[in-house]
């Protein structure tokens, strides 16, 4: 019965290996067919080639920008690029000014795109919010409304946060139809709807008392304001807005009067609307929306993006602590950022019903992402972010608030391709090495093990499949790429998973060497060695993930591939090598002791022992049981007497 239960066991880990493989290859074949993968490993920088992007810094006046600035950005610049994967990308200053950035292969629009427009992430009170009557695509709205959309009524953190209604009117709004909404902020954009019997009109769900309808009236339409008009009305809410802030009347005034004249001269349908605009933290801004259809005066910059200590993305739990089906994005302020938050939201909260005043705009690279309404006083720093979007696009928000966060504008100055660094030559160079490292491990294994090396042949096998569906499937899900250094690490890894065969091969020949026979040597062997291969694996994992987070570029690339390989080495030696030969062990040329089995008791000089063989029998060890039993013998014995 244990001999059958051993055999079971063995035969589900090798089924479980085939699952783990077949899983692999359908991944990557999949990937290649459906989602734009390869089934061939992504190379790197420096064998590929790749694209080079050198950043110029955007000053304002006679702003100046030191080494640390730079040092800042390019470590953001570095994250973003990292938080897509293992990417290999090379960044660096030039001239103390510049950045320069080398991405391999060649990456996509948006990759381009992200990198191009390094963001500033700012939070700025609203002042003026209206659709721009001079971009082509406004529609109109009633009561000049940037929108008709109603969005979720958000909390503070721990109460409920109810669903959001379905807007009941075209929105000219993208900012506030698709915007996020950070908790315990409304965006304030539904457009008023008359009641009847109302001279005014008042709010749609307003209790009012009923009327007679009045006689049909002819429509009037009110008569477009003058530039002068509507630039001296932007004048008067900006200052009123700046006052509020604490600002000097006067100081206010000329403030006011300077966005005012940016505010009625800005047409957010025109290319390059927003290169015109000058992002100066310490001065209100005019500025678009992301839809370039609202138009927007903004106060100066209360919060930053430096000041966010973390961004996620997921659904968003209920009261139970169970995940809802609303997907959301936490968002955490540091110490400093939270006493800002706290202040920004307490006087905005003061100023429900003198909208816009009372709303606060999340801007990223000078575009208004959105313009929420406050709701109530946040002064733990932690909001959630809710709207219409998809886990992709929310971890996308997630990363844009996270790393989003640059200490100075930059523009693209050059772009240009670069050639590999090393080449195809270098990395058949490299194969070959790795070829001839193989092919040692394989001539060494057969001529101490024999017969029995075929397993450690048939082990790096394995491993080398699994190795290649794995770094395939990482080029495609996670951006991983394939340098010089990744492929050293791969080689490295061959003596790795050599040296856990040899652990284990030896403890089962110190087990026969002790005149146990094969089965019971392969058991004990097996959890003797178990522990030794797991603890050196646990070694070498532990300094490549030491490595990687310490390290950057080319090094990570060696330490992600030695880790990689590690964690395939246990898996193969738990589900192939150990199970391969417990069954091996079980035929008759490996388990008889063939001379060529490499498991020979007598050229591995077992002892020769008298030991208990069972049903009363003793013998050496690797002696053929006698065809009579001990009582038997006695009784012959007997016999012969009488």
């Amino acid at each position: 019965m244990a001999r059958s239960s051993t055999k079971k066991s063995a035969r589900r880990h090798l089924l479980a290996l085939v699952v783990v493989i077949l899983a692999l290859a359908g991944l990557a074949g999949g990937l290649t067919k459906w989602g734009g993968g390869s089934l061939t490993p992504r190379l790197g920088l420096d064998l590929e080639g790749g694209t080079e992007l050198v950043l110029q810094p955007q000053l304002v006046g006679n702003q100046t920008i030191s080494e640390g600035q730079v040092n800042r950005a390019v470590d953001i610049i570095r994250q973003r690029i990292d938080a897509n994967g293992v990417s290999e990308a090379e960044i660096a200053t030039q001239g103390g000014r510049n950045i320069v950035v080398s991405i391999p292969g060649s990456p996509t629009a948006e990759q381009l795109d992200a990198l191009k427009k390094p963001s500033q992430l700012r939070f700025r009170a609203v002042f003026v919010q209206a659709l721009d009557q001079n971009s082509s695509k406004a529609n109109p709205t009633p009561s000049g409304a940037p929108g008709g959309t109603t969005t979720p009524s958000a909390t503070p953190s721990g109460s409920a946060t109810p669903k959001a209604t379905a807007s009941a009117t075209p929105s000219a709004s993208k900012t506030a139809q698709n915007g996020v909404v950070p908790e315990a902020l409304r965006a304030a954009t539904t457009a008023a709807t008359p009641t009847p019997g109302s001279s005014g009109g008042t709010p749609s769900g307003k209790a009012t008392s009923p009327a007679p309808a009045p006689a049909p009236a002819p429509a009037q339409t009110p008569p477009a304001p003058t530039p002068a008009q509507a630039e001296a009305a932007v004048k008067e809410q900006a200052s009123k807005g700046l006052v509020g802030m604490g600002w000097d009347k006067a100081k206010a005034d000329a403030a006011a009067a300077k966005v005012a004249k940016a505010y009625t001269a800005l047409n957010c349908s025109a290319p390059g609307a927003l290169d015109k605009v000058v992002d100066d933290p310490s001065q209100p801004i005019a500025t678009c929306g992301e839809d370039r259809v609202t138009k927007y005066v903004l106060g100066p910059s209360e919060i930053d993006g430096s000041e966010i200590a973390d961004a996620t993305s997921g659904y968003q739990p209920g009261p139970n602590g169970q995940p809802t089906s609303i997907v959301e994005v936490a968002l955490s302020f540091k110490d400093a950022g939270k006493a800002k938050f706290a202040a920004v939201t307490k006087r905005l909260f003061a100023l429900q019903g003198q909208t816009p005043l009372d709303q606060f705009a999340v801007v990223l690279d000078k575009a208004v992402i959105t313009a929420p309404q406050a709701r109530a006083v946040i002064t733990d720093g932690r909001a959630s972010i809710t709207g219409s979007f998809t886990i992709d696009s929310a971890k996308q928000l997630a990363e844009q608030l996270k790393f989003g966060a640059l200490p100075i504008s930059f523009a693209l100055q050059t772009q240009d391709n670069i050639t590999p660094q090393l080449g195809e030559e270098q990395l058949r160079i490299g194969l070959l090495a790795g070829l001839i490292g193989l092919l040692l491990v394989v001539v060494y294994s057969l001529l101490q093990y024999r017969a029995l090396g075929m397993v450690t042949v048939a082990s790096l096998v394995v491993a080398s499949v699994i190795t290649y569906l794995a770094v395939t499937v990482l080029g495609t899900t996670h951006g991983f790429r394939l340098t010089m250094a990744g492929v050293t690490g791969l080689i490295v890894a061959i003596g790795v998973t050599a040296d856990s065969f040899i652990v284990y091969f030896e403890r089962i020949r110190d087990e026969v060497r002790d005149g146990r026979p094969l089965v019971a040597a392969v058991e004990t062997g097996w959890r003797r060695a178990r522990r030794t291969i797991i603890a050196a694996d646990a070694v070498n994992f532990i300094a490549a993930l030491v490595l990687y987070l310490l390290a950057s570029s080319n090094v990570r690339g060696f330490a992600f591939t030695l880790g990689l390989t590690t964690l395939i080495d246990l898996l193969v030696v738990m589900l192939f090598t150990h199970p391969t030969v417990q069954l091996l062990a079980r035929t008759k040329f490996f388990g008889g002791g063939h001379k060529w089995s490499g498991l020979d008791p007598q050229r591995l000089g077992a002892k020769e022992s008298v030991r208990y063989r069972g049903r009363g029998q003793f013998g050496a060890p690797g002696a053929q049981r006698p065809p009579a039993t001990v009582g038997s013998a006695r009784l012959a014995e007997g016999k012969a007497q009488a």
